[in-house]
């Protein structure tokens, strides 16, 4: 399952989107809850659930195009990992962003993992992805990795270089590219590239929105370093 929840740069949103889009999934499940805002996604002029569950019979893929609340991200991501066990899924792949401040200077933005077990570490190095090792992750991504782990389910969160303030189509392109790397699940992304500037602008008032809830989150832990004793 690969989940694209809202964070920095939206890489998340963007691949999962992205995905949904080349591979033609169709809508299988959405989630139902007074934590999410009073709103509803039109597609095709129907209503459509905020965030939503899309697949075919290899993979499955969360979207979420609306920022999660701050207030409520801890009982909706853990309420989402319990489902992704109850349902017996057998590798969960959160996608997001790492912020770096240097982004216009990066041409091709790397990518970073982190895993619940020491099986998924011991993957990400077979795919020579650079392993997080020590530092801290901040939201919906971060809880995910957080059950996951507490719950044995095997998770790889793949975050990718990206801009903190603007929607980073190229990132989520990169971090799509490792995600394939290791399931063998190909998507074409030329459009990220193709089409950046018109995401960046279609998507720029969810990226204003989740920015608000990642600084209530303290999203700018992440640039601290953990102290241990």
């Amino acid at each position: 399952m690969l989940c694209g929840f809202p964070d920095v740069g939206l890489v998340g949103v963007l691949a999962s989107s992205h995905v949904i889009s080349e591979l033609n999934l169709d809508e299988l499940a959405y989630v139902d809850s007074d934590l999410l805002p009073p709103i509803v996604v039109l597609r095709d002029g129907l209503p459509r659930a905020p965030m939503r569950i899309l697949g075919n019979n290899n993979l499955l893929v969360t979207i979420a195009e609306t920022a999660i609340p701050a207030v409520g991200v801890q009982r909706l991501m853990r309420s989402f990992v319990e489902w992704v066990k109850l349902k017996s899924v057998k590798t969960l792949i959160p996608i997001g962003g790492i912020p770096v401040q240097n982004r216009q200077e990066i041409e091709e933005p790397k990518v970073f993992g982190t895993g619940s077990t020491l099986d998924m570490i011991k993957l990400l190095n077979r795919e020579q992805v650079n392993v997080l090792k020590e530092g801290f992750m901040v939201g919906p991504q971060a809880l995910i990795m957080r059950y996951s782990a507490e719950r044995s389910i095997p998770a790889i969160a793949l975050l990718a270089q990206s801009f903190y303030n603007y929607p980073d189509p190229e990132a989520a392109a990169a971090a799509l590219k490792q995600f394939a790397n290791i399931t063998g699940i190909k998507v074409d992304t030329s459009k990220l590239f193709e089409k950046g500037e018109e995401i960046r602008l279609r998507a720029k008032d969810v990226m204003k929105r989740t920015q608000r809830e990642l600084t209530k989150m303290n999203k700018e832990q992440e640039y601290d370093l953990p102290l241990y004793v």
